[in-house]
């Protein structure tokens, strides 16, 4: 069966054992995979996800030590949310008080209860509180309960301009269907995917464009079960949108094209396949530092340049 939805979130951070501290031990995330950013191998690639990194489930991070703080403004990713059960939002709310992260009262979006915090570089997030996912496995890292734990994403919000371009790319090509409309934001679903099924766009109209830089998320990448299906996205880009894609890049994991959506996210398509435990068991996964064969040559100058985590 073919699923539609995120594949995964990948954002910018700071320093990367602060990234690493609040996303295996504060949220509870397994680190799935510890690798490098193929195009700039002196930094880390880290990837944050469930016991085996299932598509939707998936986080990882640039974390650069230095960068500036980004800016919320059009053209980007607003938010990032994830999905918890509904009972757990109160456990949250208190575990935030305890660790000291940066959160909001919790209130109703679309009929659900959401938690918005941010991580240490100002990224923003969400908890949402979906009825019935209790029996979803959860990743019980951090000490979190296994009731409580975190079950992939929700999905994420859109800051735009404008909604029509975009959500003629969500809808003629990406395989969601917009479902519900609450003042300014438009909601879009992919059918039945529990994990990453959901796109919102909030329309903003004219305001500051997004400064990319710490805290701000670079691009959002929708799943395609294999290269068949990623092609066939690629040609109804190409012939009903004028949009072009790269060239097919493999990143190990997955197989990605990448293009910039008309309101200005880069969004890539990713393949399911073959998946995490590619190169490491299950048991192992985000133990030890993985390169790609092309980068393998340089491994103890790439290795002498990261900080160990």
């Amino acid at each position: 069966m073919r699923h539609n939805g995120i594949h995964h979130v990948t954002a910018i951070a700071g320093s990367a054992q602060r990234n690493h501290d609040f996303y295996t031990n504060t949220l509870g995330l397994r680190l799935v995979k510890r690798t490098v950013n193929f195009d700039d191998p002196g930094t880390y690639h880290l990837y944050y996800g469930d016991e085996t990194g299932t598509p939707g489930s998936i986080l990882t991070f640039f974390p650069w030590s230095h960068v500036a703080p980004g800016r919320l403004g059009v053209g980007e990713t607003q938010e990032t949310m994830l999905r918890v059960p509904e009972s757990a939002i109160g456990y949250w709310a208190h575990r935030f008080v305890e660790k000291g992260v940066s959160h909001q009262t919790p209130l109703k979006r679309f009929g659900e209860t959401v938690l918005a915090f941010k991580d240490p570089d100002g990224m923003r997030l969400s908890l949402v509180g979906i009825p019935g996912i209790e029996a979803e496995p959860g990743w019980t890292g951090g000490g979190i309960p296994a009731e409580h734990a975190i079950r992939g994403f929700h999905g994420v919000s859109l800051l735009l301009a404008e909604a029509e371009a975009t959500a003629a790319i969500l809808t003629g090509v990406l395989g969601f269907t917009e479902t519900a409309r609450e003042e300014e934001v438009i909601r879009f679903k992919a059918g039945d995917t529990a994990q990453g099924g959901v796109v919102d766009i909030r329309v903003a109209g004219e305001f500051l464009p997004a400064r990319m830089g710490g805290g701000s998320v670079h691009h959002i990448a929708f799943r395609a079960a294999d290269d068949e299906a990623q092609a066939a996205m690629v040609r109804k880009l190409k012939d009903e949108h004028g949009i072009r894609t790269t060239e097919q890049v493999d990143r190990n994991y997955f197989r990605s094209v990448y293009f910039r959506e008309p309101g200005g996210v880069l969004f890539e398509i990713a393949t399911d396949e073959p998946g995490f435990a590619v190169d490491e068991p299950v048991a192992e996964l985000g133990h030890a530092l993985k390169l790609p064969a092309t980068l393998e040559r340089r491994r103890k100058e790439i290795e002498d340049v990261l900080q160990p985590l």
